[in-house]
């Protein structure tokens, strides 16, 4: 019995170790786009960060096609994509950006159902954000309702995460009830910086001291 015991805690361990270690290799990829995003998003211009971007979006691609069944790559795909849409420039960007978005949506939808609670609930604040940046109507998908319903659940999932609190801010911003914002970039600005994704922690806080600027200014 003892013998049969180790000889199958043995093949566990063989049968696990491919798992844990294909694992390990996609979060490596997960944080690579992050950073390359952050190099593209804060520290690129122009015509080159559509030229970055829409490399990032093949990138993405591949990876979540790589892990199909995880909800991170396609999470981060959608990020991209939203990104890419963002730096498109010209007449391009009428007629590309908007599909952009909408394979985003599909991407986000398909990571809620996978996990929801991946990368510290970022499906919640990226679809939140994906509905009250994108327009409403015959042109996208925007729906204020919806974005304040996943912005909630981020919240709830991660009241310290710092893209839930900025978005969540934006979004208040975005419905010109500026008072309501200023708490939530207040709190990006105090709260610590993402120890692995300096380019990003920077950035981000930048952006939510010249919001929290903007707010304080129409809140009077």
């Amino acid at each position: 019995m003892k013998h049969w015991v180790t000889a199958a805690a043995a093949a566990l361990y063989l049968f696990s170790a491919p798992l844990t270690a294909s694992a390990e290799a996609m979060d490596d990829a997960v944080l690579n786009l992050q950073h390359e995003w952050a190099t593209a998003n804060y520290k690129t211009d122009g015509s080159a960060k559509e030229a970055a971007f829409k490399a990032l979006v093949e990138k993405a691609a591949a990876l979540n096609a790589q892990y199909p069944n995880r909800a991170e790559p396609k999470i981060w795909e959608a990020i991209i994509r939203a990104g890419y849409a963002g730096a498109m420039g010209g007449v391009s960007s009428m007629f590309n950006a908007m599909p952009q978005m909408k394979e985003g949506l599909a991407l986000l939808q398909q990571a809620e159902k996978i996990d929801a609670n991946a990368l510290h609930g970022s499906v919640y604040t990226t679809l939140g954000s994906f509905y009250y940046m994108t327009p409403g109507g015959f042109i996208g998908f925007g729906d204020d309702a919806k974005a304040l319903e996943y912005l909630n659940k981020a919240q709830k999932v991660a009241p310290d995460d710092l893209d839930a609190n900025y978005f969540m801010g934006d979004y208040w911003m975005e419905q010109h009830k500026y008072k309501q914002a200023v708490p939530y970039f207040e709190k990006v600005i105090a709260l610590p910086g993402v120890a692995n994704r300096p380019v990003y922690s920077e950035g981000r806080k930048a952006e939510a001291v010249a919001k929290l600027a903007e707010a304080k200014k129409k809140a009077h």
